[in-house]
C-alpha cells in the first residue's frame, strides 16, 4: 500500500489532485492511503511552497498546479 499525502488549504486544485491519485490507483490496480494535509504549516515543513503539493511513501514528488497524468502513474508505480 502506498501512502499519499496532498498538501493544501482544500481549494478545487487540491480535491482534483486527489481525484487523480485514487483514479490513477485504482486504474493500476494499486492500494494507497490518501491524506489531505491543510494545516499550513505542517505543508511549509514538508516543503511545499505552491499548493497542490503531492508525496507518496515520504518523498515530496509534486507542487503547484494539478500533476501531469502519466507522471502521476509513475510515481505511484515505483
Amino acid at each position: 500500500m502506498k501512502t499519499i499525502k496532498v498538501y493544501g488549504p482544500g481549494c478545487k486544485r487540491c480535491a482534483a489532485t486527489e481525484a487523480m491519485v485514487k483514479d490513477a490507483a485504482a486504474k493500476l490496480g494499486i492500494e494507497v492511503d490518501v491524506e489531505k494535509v491543510t494545516d499550513a504549516k505542517s505543508i511549509a515543513m514538508a516543503g511545499v511552497m505552491s499548493t497542490p503539493g503531492l508525496s507518496v511513501d515520504g518523498k515530496l514528488v509534486h507542487a503547484g498546479g494539478l500533476p501531469d497524468e502519466a507522471k502521476l502513474e509513475g510515481w505511484l508505480k515505483s
